[in-house]
């Protein structure tokens, strides 16, 4: 990561933390470790973020398309300009759960040969640090779209879908018993579509008022 320019470290649940192994692993980089932020969850990771790139080489089902490598690096980039973005790894022996996917709005690979695709984390994190990297220096970024919003956050994206579940739990659309992947669904369709701050208000507005309080609040 310090060799790329990088220096943000979130952990999510590590099994140690601090250990010595990492430290004597880090070759110079014991800052990096010093500043590392642990918390309990992945979405407590991507509090605040406008983008988060899952990175797996496993095709999942119900997932937004998947993006190279140094497409998804330029599109990291290009929203950094916007808000914090996040690049997503899964540990060492399963990767990342589905529902982890879930949680992110890109998911990306790195072209391997498909034949023997095995890459370890620390790989996966120097190649993609090497895309970003390639990303922020390369010229001619394409420029900002006009009039455009400001990107809505993880956590904003995550109550806008947890509203839509409760309206459609409440007006019966939806059957408790089995929603069957209403969420999933609507999780890929905002992961698609980018929604921007405004947008994520004018429908939570519109909800609030087809439920009939006028306001929202969650």
């Amino acid at each position: 990561m310090q060799t790329m320019g990088f220096s943000r470290l979130v952990l999510v649940n590590p099994r140690r933390f601090p250990d010595p192994q990492a430290e004597a692993m880090a070759a110079g980089a014991a800052d990096v470790l010093a500043a590392v932020q642990v918390v309990s969850s992945l979405s407590a990771a991507l509090a605040g973020t406008v983008l988060a790139v899952a990175m797996s080489a496993r095709r999942r089902e119900l997932a937004v398309p998947a993006l190279w490598a140094r497409d998804a690096a330029s599109e990291a980039v290009a929203q950094a300009a916007s808000g914090e973005v996040a690049l997503v790894f899964g540990n060492e022996t399963a990767g990342l759960s589905n529902e982890e996917l879930a949680q992110c709005r890109r998911w990306a690979m790195i072209p391997v040969n498909p034949e023997f695709s095995s890459l370890n984390v620390a790989a996966a994190v120097q190649i993609m640090c090497y895309e970003m990297r390639l990303a922020v220096v390369a010229p001619g970024l394409p420029p900002a779209i006009s009039g455009a919003g400001q990107p809505a956050s993880h956590e904003d994206v995550e109550r806008l879908v947890a509203h839509l579940e409760e309206a459609a739990l409440g007006c019966g659309f939806l059957d408790p018993a089995s929603p069957k992947r209403f969420v999933p669904r609507m999780r890929r369709l905002f992961s698609r579509a980018t929604v921007e701050q405004e947008e994520v208000n004018i429908l939570r507005g519109l909800l609030a008022a087809l439920e009939g309080k006028g306001k929202f609040g969650r």
